[in-house]
């Protein structure tokens, strides 16, 4: 059973929807780019490990601390199911891909799984760059047509009770998942429990890292 919740409204300006002609600023950029590795000036491997950085690690880790903050916070766990946007500026995380914000709370009966069905609308200032997956047609269409699916290919086997829900990002709302605090975690502090929050499981392709693999 799974819920589709949608809501698009997108501005063309900020997107490039795929299939469609890349906009002139996109043109230049990868002229640009295509000039500074002909001469030598830039690596594309390590272009590559700067945009991993970025979309792994750097960006994530904000999203980490609204997370583990909301674990061990009631009240600020309220204040972010009913205003995500103020509680999540409250820690200094603002920006233009994250002015209007919605945090979904994954629990025992209910897994949420966020998209974008039209392009790759995406939280910036608490999950980085959007990875390649999250805007590649297969993941944008199936996930609202067969999210089971979509999970078990990410290695995510939820019981059958569980009923998912998937929320379709737009240009003015963005959404972040709560993920489930792993068992096994009581009295860690905010900047242990940050780190079993992973991306995916903000995304809700993922879940929260066990005790065991945060200390490795």
């Amino acid at each position: 059973m799974h819920e589709h919740s949608h809501g698009h409204h997108h501005d063309d300006r900020d997107h490039d929807h795929e299939g469609s002609e890349l906009s002139p600023m996109a043109l230049r950029v990868r002229a640009l780019e295509s000039i500074l590795v002909e001469k030598g000036y830039v690596d594309p491997a390590a272009l590559d490990v700067l945009i991993d950085t970025y979309e792994t690690k750097i960006g994530p880790r904000n999203g980490a601390r609204v997370v583990a903050k909301a674990w061990v916070d009631e009240e600020y766990r309220a204040w972010l199911r009913t205003d995500a946007t103020a509680a999540i500026h409250s820690l200094g995380f603002t920006g233009r891909q994250g002015e209007h914000m919605v945090a979904v709370e994954n629990t025992v009966e209910e897994h949420n799984l966020v998209v974008c069905t039209l392009c790759s609308c995406y939280p910036w200032p608490v999950l980085g760059l959007p990875p390649i997956w999250y805007k590649s047609a297969p993941y944008r269409s199936r996930a609202v047509i067969d999210p089971r699916g979509v999970l078990a290919d990410f290695g995510i086997t939820l019981p059958a009770a569980t009923r998912i829900r998937v929320w379709d990002s737009t240009a003015e709302t963005r959404y972040l998942v709560i993920p489930m605090r792993p068992a096994g975690t009581e009295g860690w502090d905010e900047e242990a429990l940050a780190r079993l929050v992973t991306r995916d499981s903000m995304i809700g392709t993922g879940l929260a890292r066990t005790p065991e693999e945060g200390r490795a």
